[in-house]
């Protein structure tokens, strides 16, 4: 556990998002707000902002990839939250935030490039602005990238192509790791310290994590306009290696005032002990469940690691009016004992108030190298076999862990339950494959099985991230244009034209239209893709 770090650090003021978009009638500066800051100040900062920002895109890709619906007496009727039919207001934080915290990291950047020995600094916030652009990029296609953080002086930054927008993040990654490289030889870099609230420091995971993300970005695009270049970038990952433990931002989160962890404070209760409206209204969609259940898959260790009295629990279809009653009291997600501020530490994914927030998690990074290795980049030494298991160890071993200590809980035992889950469904050979790569026979059963696992993984850990990869890939298979909640996860109120009753995107907040006349026209929330999406263009079979 890391250690508990001035909890001024948590409530400093993210200075530079008023600071770089100043309205024009700020005439009067107030002498007690501070106007600038430090890079050891500013990292933790916006850290503690991204974990946050990860629970936004979480929330929101949560109802559309089937992971979280509607509870009883939550009912929506008509919302876009059920039709998918989003507007210019709809889910604006997920670009507003986004923009904030990056306003955040290039602060830092700009204060370092012209200051020496800071190079560390200025390579982990490049990192981590690439980690946030990639988000943006994947909701909205073009963004301000080029212009978008240069404050008062380009007030209507032009919007950037999205595939140039990703080949520039690889290119800024690679510059980040080799900048990161070189502070080694250098005596007088100032190091992290206790700034680092993610990885304590240590300057080879920072590279690890970047060349994690840029796996990621290359894995996405791997068959769109650029396949070029990220054909080619496939063989510069850097010899360090890639992260194989959960990337955690652990600032330090506290029971004493509001500094608990935000998935905690988002789906649990408030420091106060108050049970929170989001972790009430939303319960686990039937589509989910019956990876677990038997239905699709038999997985009772996770189902149990996963979900509140799992076998009864609650569970719905987005769109359904006539939900079962809320589970009471507590969130589906929460499996220990106790209410409100006495909620017990425990293991699965609402495990602590005080637990780190994950933002990156080692199942995925696993999943993502068995994809490179079943399309020929061998990264890891490691086939798309060993690296499938490892990225089911990775999922079991993560719920399997306690909150407060981030270790195993005493009995729990990942690589026996992962040959127990291979051994639970063996007999049936209609899915078999899903759990035990080497029965698959096709490379398409190979990336399906690939994906499955992975939306398996990132349940309630990261919705947006599964809902991305459900768009590049389709996995996993739902039927389409079925109401059946065990066959699509697709709302029973859509209003998309889509075979899939899905939508492909969303669109950018009304203060952006109306401010930026450089914002895309004439966008579909139903037919514009992002450049990465075959969307319509190849549908699996069912």
């Amino acid at each position: 556990m890391k250690k508990l770090l001035n909890l001024f650090i948590l409530i400093i003021v993210l200075f530079s998002a008023s600071s770089c978009k100043k309205s024009y009638l700020d005439v009067n500066e107030n002498p007690n707000v501070a106007t600038s800051s430090t890079p050891e100040l500013t990292l933790p900062a916006a850290l503690v902002a991204t974990a946050k920002l990860m629970v936004t895109y979480h929330d929101y890709g949560s109802y559309l990839n089937g992971y979280h619906a509607n509870a009883g007496g939550y009912s929506y009727t008509g919302s876009v939250i059920f039709t998918y039919n989003f507007t210019n207001g709809s889910n604006n934080t997920l670009f507003t935030n986004a923009f904030s915290n990056l306003r955040d990291y290039q602060y830092i950047i700009d204060q370092t490039s012209a200051t020496a020995n800071y190079e560390v600094f200025n390579a982990v916030a490049r990192i981590l602005k690439s980690y946030t652009y990639q988000k943006l990029v994947d909701e909205y296609g073009d963004i301000p990238y080029s212009e978008g953080l240069k404050g008062e002086t380009v007030l209507t930054p032009k919007y950037d192509d999205a595939a140039t927008v990703y080949e520039a993040l690889v290119t800024d990654l690679d510059a980040a790791i080799a900048e990161l490289k070189a502070s080694a030889t250098n005596t007088n870099a100032v190091a992290l310290g206790s700034a680092d609230v993610m990885f304590d420091g240590k300057v080879t995971k920072w590279i690890q994590f970047a060349n994690c993300i840029k796996l990621r970005i290359l894995t996405r695009a791997r068959t769109s306009s650029i396949s070029d270049f990220v054909n080619t970038a496939f063989s510069t990952f850097s010899s360090e290696g890639f992260l194989t433990e959960d990337a955690l931002i652990d600032p330090g989160y506290s029971t004493a005032g509001d500094f608990q962890n935000p998935m905690w404070n988002a789906y649990h209760s408030t420091y106060t002990g108050t049970a929170t409206g989001s972790g009430q209204s939303r319960i686990p969609s039937t589509f989910i469940m019956a990876f677990y259940n038997g239905i699709k898959i038999l997985d009772d260790k996770r189902g149990e690691l996963t979900y509140k009295n799992f076998g009864s629990t609650p569970t719905n279809q987005l769109g359904y009016e006539d939900a079962p009653t809320a589970i009471s009291g507590y969130p589906a997600w929460y499996i220990g004992t106790g209410k409100g501020s006495l909620a017990a530490d425990t293991v699965g994914i609402l495990k602590s108030r005080i637990m780190g927030q994950i933002i990156f998690p080692a199942s995925e990074t696993y999943f993502l190298l068995a994809e490179a290795a079943l399309n020929g980049h061998i990264l890891n030494g490691l086939s798309a076999k060993d690296n499938f298991d490892a990225g089911l160890v990775a999922s079991f071993n993560y719920l399997e862990k306690l909150g407060s200590t981030n270790t195993l809980a005493t009995g729990e035992t990942p690589v026996a339950d992962v040959e127990k889950y291979k051994a639970a469904n063996a007999e049936d050979d209609q899915i078999n494959y899903l759990t035990d790569y080497l029965l698959a026979t096709t490379d398409a059963q190979r990336l399906e099985a690939i994906i499955t696992q992975k939306y398996i993984a990132l349940n309630y850990i990261d919705g947006y991230e599964a809902w991305t990869e459900f768009r590049r890939t389709m996995y996993p298979k739902i039927v389409y244009g079925s109401t059946s909640d065990t066959e699509t996860f697709a709302s029973l109120q859509s209003a998309s034209t889509r075979i899939d009753k899905l939508p492909l995107r969303g669109l950018y907040p009304q203060e952006e239209v109306n401010l930026n006349p450089n914002v895309p026209k004439e966008l579909s929330v139903f037919t514009t893709k992002i450049f990465w999406d075959p969307a319509s263009d190849a549908y699996p079979t069912n």
